[in-house]
């Protein structure tokens, strides 16, 4: 017999077959009832065994311990499920020493201590969840743009060039740290390194995305991004996961459209089809906010925000009206702001926030920002001052996704190029997508963690990714 999922047996009212079932030990009472889990759904299946079972393989049944039992599915007898396993065989796969394992789920462990293990966190309910939905999240994005008639594209994870300029990558190189081999200037000689010159993990895989947008139309990629920023806080990470669409003939208002569509239906996505996981997290994140001030508790419940964002429009507002609202905000005349605000700042996230939270009371897609805080790359408004990018904004995280119509137009493009000492000649093979063919276009970014985290309502980005690399932290 083949193993019978968890999952497939608690979905069913079939009773009184026989099946096999894998998983681990989350709990065992009296010695006859165990609480079997084994990750396909929150939910566990009890197995009830006899009594008079060997002793040697009762004393071997403790939490964490991974089982196999043949037995028969039946009708429950307790109150909690509709159905148990009545256990004929009982097989001990792995034994767990229980005084030494250090998931103790009686006493709910912190997730700052979850995040020291995090090669066991995956066995608690929270974090079983949390990638469950981080799975579904993942499959949505595909299926959402496979329907759409996108192409899948795997843009290089190994480049020479920083998209945004911002200097911020992981070096890739075979050189020696002794003896690096030097030019007569004392630089180093890259032409002796694995690639011939300077290389690093990539930061985006826009610029070559938009390569294959101008010739195939609709492009995504969907990889992992690295960013050597010295940050600690709960919202970055050095190895994220990026989502980045680009599509030739767009505009800017086709592109808000799109990341708006794009957003409801993998939000969707996760509520049609992780219910029992969305309530779990649901009610953990109750219980999470009765320990904050009641000014600092969230008006919605995960479920409802969720729903909410599937169901209402995204409000749009150019950057000049965000800096005139928070100018004119209560919490700017009290000064209830850490940072300043004036046309021309890049909006920080308790602005992002206030807007979202307070002001509008939904999501928010803010629109031509000023140039000189923005890249390269954006398309120049007439105004001279500001360029067609568009930034959304979501509840509880600030921005999670940031675009623009790209730059078309190969003058310009040189132009502002220049103006922020980008090498044209390094870049050669992007500026002659202008040169070959031009044609409009837009794209934009979704940091994945942001949005896994934005859907389960988990607070700090380290929990929802499984091996969060931060400065000074790459175990496991």
């Amino acid at each position: 017999m083949t193993r019978n999922k968890i999952n497939d047996i608690l979905r069913s009212d079939q009773t009184n077959y026989d099946v096999i079932v894998k998983g681990w030990v989350r709990s065992f009472r009296n010695n006859q009832f165990i609480a079997l889990n084994d990750g396909s759904c929150m939910g566990n299946i009890q197995i009830v065994i006899d009594l008079n079972s060997n002793e040697s393989i009762i004393r071997k049944i403790t939490t964490g311990a991974a089982l196999s039992i043949a037995g028969q599915v039946v009708a429950s007898q307790g109150k909690g499920q509709k159905v148990e396993v009545k256990a004929k065989e009982v097989t001990i796969l792995g034994e767990c020493d229980a005084e030494k394992f250090p998931l103790q789920l009686k006493n709910r462990p912190s997730l700052e201590y979850l995040r020291e293990i995090a090669h066991l966190r995956f066995r608690t309910n929270t974090f079983g969840a949390v990638f469950r939905v981080r799975h579904s999240l993942a499959f949505a994005v595909h299926k959402f743009f496979n329907d759409l008639g996108f192409i899948y594209l795997h843009t290089p994870i190994v480049t020479a060039s920083d998209a945004e300029g911002a200097g911020e990558t992981f070096r890739v190189t075979t050189l020696p740290f002794e003896n690096t081999p030097r030019k007569e200037d004392g630089t180093i000689d890259f032409n002796e390194d694995f690639f011939g010159r300077s290389t690093n993990l990539t930061v985006s895989g826009q610029l070559e995305a938009e390569l294959g947008a101008m010739a195939l139309s609709e492009v995504y990629t969907f990889g992992p991004t690295f960013r050597a920023e010295n940050s600690n806080t709960a919202r970055h990470l050095a190895e994220f996961w990026m989502i980045e669409p680009e599509v030739a003939f767009n505009d800017l208002e086709a592109n808000m459209d799109l990341a708006e569509n794009f957003i409801r239906y993998i939000v969707q996505y996760a509520l049609d089809h992780n219910k029992e996981d969305l309530e779990f997290l649901a009610q953990r994140l109750v219980e999470e906010e009765k320990q904050k001030p009641q000014q600092e508790r969230s008006e919605m419940g995960l479920i409802e925000k969720l729903e909410f964002v599937c169901s209402n429009k995204f409000e749009r507002i150019t950057y000049t009206e965000a800096i005139e609202i928070l100018l004119q905000s209560p919490a700017y005349k009290k000064k209830k702001f850490q940072y300043e605000v004036k046309w021309g700042i890049d909006m920080q996230s308790e602005h992002e926030r206030y807007l979202v939270e307070k002001h509008f009371r939904k999501p928010v897609i803010v629109t031509d920002y000023p140039k000189d805080i923005k890249a390269f790359y954006m398309r120049q408004n007439d105004d001279g001052q500001t360029v067609a990018a568009m930034d959304i904004l979501a509840p509880g995280i600030g921005e999670i996704v940031g675009g623009s119509q790209r730059e078309e137009r190969l003058d310009r493009l040189e132009q502002r190029m220049n103006e922020m000492n980008i090498s044209t000649e390094e870049l050669y093979w992007y500026l002659d997508t202008r040169r070959f063919g031009t044609a409009p276009h837009a794209g934009f970014g979704l940091g994945f963690e942001r949005m896994v985290l934005f859907v389960t309502g988990m607070t700090n980005i380290r929990d929802v990714i499984p091996f969060p690399r931060t400065p000074k932290n790459a175990e496991f």
